[in-house]
């Protein structure tokens, strides 16, 4: 098996260190810096992460509260007597359910629409659309900026009753 050789220069190099600064003096000059470096990049890299899983998550929450709010403005509106209480009640139950999900009423629109423009005829079709527009987490309002990250839209069905 071959050997190879380390240089002379090295080898005095090395021994000089150890005679002025004893043997640990070699360990010491590095004691330290991989906790200090550790800590930077953990945190570095960590802040990103954490915005990107709570930017996720408000994404997720405002698609949970855009479909709760078209379910439940559909259903509201096909059960109501006359088409302008259901709309008021559907508005009513559709921002009730988005600020449950932590958002304000003025992130939302919502929309009815009834097949062939009879609304709350027996065996009508309701639809609702309802978009919610989902602000980027820890950013504060600022007046004339737009700073949703994204606008989630749900759609919901009913059939009114025949039989009521």
């Amino acid at each position: 098996m071959p050997r190879y050789p380390i240089s002379s220069a090295y080898l005095r190099l090395k021994s000089t260190w150890r005679r002025r600064f004893g043997t640990t003096a070699l360990h010491r000059a590095e004691t330290g810096s991989a906790v200090v470096e550790f800590t930077f990049l953990g945190t570095l890299l960590l802040i990103p992460v954490v915005y990107l899983v709570l930017a996720v998550g408000s994404l997720q929450a405002g698609s949970f509260a855009s479909v709760g709010a078209a379910d439940q403005a559909a259903k509201v509106f096909a059960a109501a007597e006359t088409a302008q209480e259901g709309h008021q009640r559907a508005a009513q139950a559709a921002m009730l359910a988005v600020t449950d999900h932590g958002f304000s009423g003025s992130d939302v629109t919502l929309e009815i629409v009834c097949t062939e423009g009879q609304c709350l005829e027996p065996g009508s079709i309701v639809t609702a659309h309802v978009a919610v527009a989902v602000p980027m987490p820890l950013i504060p309002a600022m007046p004339g900026l737009d700073l949703s990250a994204a606008t989630v839209e749900a759609s919901a069905t009913e059939i009114v009753e025949r039989f009521g």
